[in-house]
């Protein structure tokens, strides 16, 4: 018989899931990073490749483990295009980020996303802003001012692109954060949630990819788009690259959501997303052995200050007694 009581049982299965979890999901970045210097692959069809890749993987496992998970109901289908083009819209925007950045700087700038979510949920949904609010909401931005650079000048000059998309990819995570909140109070399954976002989200994607936007980026900036239908297979016969890509949708995406739902069964909500965290940490460590990617002094304490700011939402909120929701990692 164990000698371990259900909650310190739950504990030790818990906690090396989700510290799995935010170690495969803390790949993305790098992934993408080096999609987009190996194969200068534009970043929106870089997010639209990897969007089919997902919503196709989890369509089959669906079809063949549990197909009552393909219907979301005919009431849901509007508020799940909404999602979906909110995700669009993030993956464009981190997307673009880690290109210009690096891996290591958008994911940090992505995770501010805890101050602005903070903010659009007092404004938004009347939510409560608490002092551990106020001061996630400080420290992210004050966070968000040191990592991207942006108290500096120059900065703006030599990296306007690259500090806005950076903020604004943690704007975006914010509002499809909140969508993720919503949409688990609309009863729908996580899995039916990503399947049917990450679908729409492709559509949308393939006509942002038609897009004329070198009109509206600076002279000499990479595309971002695929332009035209031809180049839309910009991989080509390039297979390691497809397989990559591939790998980037079914690991971290799928697998890494898979096992930060598994810790929710075993560990509080709060305390899940608190070990998520951890997720800029482990890409900044490992874009630093695989990229040679450095971050500045002064970068690495403004991503300190915004993981300080989610960490003190985290706790807080954990000792909230109602259940919380669980937001989706992308």
């Amino acid at each position: 018989m164990s000698s371990l009581n259900p909650d310190r049982s739950n504990q030790v299965r818990g906690y090396p899931v989700a510290l799995l979890s935010a170690a495969i999901l803390s790949t993305t970045a790098i992934f993408i990073r080096y999609l987009t210097q190996t194969y200068a692959m534009p970043p929106l069809l870089l997010a639209f490749w990897r969007d089919s890749f997902v919503a196709l993987t989890l369509l089959l496992v669906l079809l063949g483990l549990r197909p009552a998970l393909l219907s979301a109901g005919r009431g849901q289908i509007r508020y799940l295009v909404a999602y979906g083009l909110a995700l669009a819209l993030f993956n464009s925007l981190w997307t673009m980020s880690v290109a210009l950045n690096g891996a290591a700087v958008s994911t940090v700038l992505a995770y501010s996303s805890a101050g602005f979510t903070a903010l659009l949920g007092w404004w938004l949904l009347k939510e409560r802003l608490s002092w551990a609010k106020v001061v996630a909401v400080v420290l992210s931005l004050a966070g968000c001012a040191l990592v991207s650079e942006a108290i500096y000048v120059d900065a703006w000059r030599t990296n306007l692109v690259g500090i806005l998309t950076g903020l604004l990819s943690g704007l975006l995570y914010a509002v499809y954060s909140l969508m993720g909140r919503s949409a688990a109070q609309r009863g729908l399954n996580p899995w039916t949630t990503v399947l049917y976002t990450f679908g729409f989200a492709t559509v949308f994607l393939f006509f942002f990819n038609l897009l004329p936007l070198e009109n509206f980026l600076p002279a000499g900036t990479p595309p971002a788009g695929a332009g035209d239908l031809a180049d839309f297979f910009w991989l080509g016969t390039a297979w390691a690259g497809w397989l990559i890509l591939f790998l980037l949708a079914a690991g971290p995406t799928l697998v890494g959501f898979g096992l930060y739902n598994i810790s929710l069964g075993y560990l509080p909500s709060s305390v899940a997303n608190l070990i998520l965290t951890l997720e800029p940490v482990f890409t900044a460590a490992i874009a630093y052995v695989l990229l040679g990617e450095r971050m500045k002094a002064i970068q690495i304490a403004g991503g300190l200050l915004i993981i300080l700011g989610i960490v003190i939402l985290r706790v807080y909120e954990g000792r909230d007694t109602s259940p919380a929701l669980a937001e989706v990692p992308v």
